[in-house]
């Protein structure tokens, strides 16, 4: 069966992807060192991207951690919108095409057709099925019959290099789940105001704070996998 694909990488997942994962007795930043436990704890971070992009917060939990009652708070808190974010060559073995030919998102926003587990779910619809869902698409053995299309699940697939190829929450999650010794996949929902308005600046940290969170910023990540690479660089050419 032909299906439409991504282009394929301009670059080699694992060559940039250097500086990852993160080894044991590599310095870690206090911020970056909280949302890693977060990760491994299977509790949410609050990712915030640059106030001249999109300048919202979602809130980021690994994929292979995640439970139902955290699924819950992601749609209770969120815009319910609930995305999988995984790497280039997941997407490729899952046989996931993108969700539009011509993708003319203003960000690029990478999505691919949507997605729910074939057995174990009802409507797809309730946290428990969101996360059947994403057990299935996540396994070390799925394979692109495991799932079908559409559903309530809506993947994304994250550049190679991460952060430092694209400044994106999807980048943002999956490079938070690797430096934090997990999967590469994480799941992600836009974080919303009772109101239906986006989440933003002062109310993201009083959000953060209320729920006891981990916040942190793209730009965070990217000053620390930019000055982490720099360090291995620098030990590679001493050697």
């Amino acid at each position: 069966m032909s299906f439409a694909t991504f282009p394929a990488p301009s670059v080699i997942a694992d060559s940039a992807s250097l500086d990852l994962p993160l080894l044991a007795t590599e310095p870690v930043p206090p911020r970056i060192a909280a949302a890693l436990q977060a990760m491994r704890d299977g509790r949410a971070v609050v990712l915030q991207d640059d106030h001249d992009r999109e300048n919202e917060a979602d809130l980021i939990v690994s994929a292979e951690r995640l439970s139902v009652e955290t699924m819950a708070l992601l749609i209770r808190e969120c815009s319910g919108i609930v995305c999988l974010c995984l790497p280039d060559e997941k997407i490729r073995a899952l046989e996931l095409p993108p969700m539009a030919v011509n993708n003319e998102s203003r960000h690029g926003t990478a999505f691919t057709v949507s997605i729910e587990a074939r057995d174990g779910v009802t409507t797809g619809v309730s946290a428990l099925d969101r996360v059947t869902t994403i057990r299935a698409a996540i396994s070390d053995t799925a394979k692109p019959a495991d799932i079908v299309r559409p559903g309530h699940v809506f993947p994304l697939r994250a550049q190679p290099g991460g952060v430092l190829a694209r400044r994106g929450h999807t980048e943002g999650t999956v490079d938070l789940a690797i430096l934090a010794g997990l999967k590469p996949a994480g799941v992600l929902c836009e974080l919303m105001n009772a109101d239906g308005t986006m989440t933003r600046g002062a109310d993201v940290e009083r959000f953060a704070q209320q729920h006891n969170l981990p916040m942190l910023t793209i730009a965070e990540l990217v000053e620390f996998r930019e000055a982490l690479a720099t360090a291995r660089e620098c030990v590679a050419d001493a050697v």
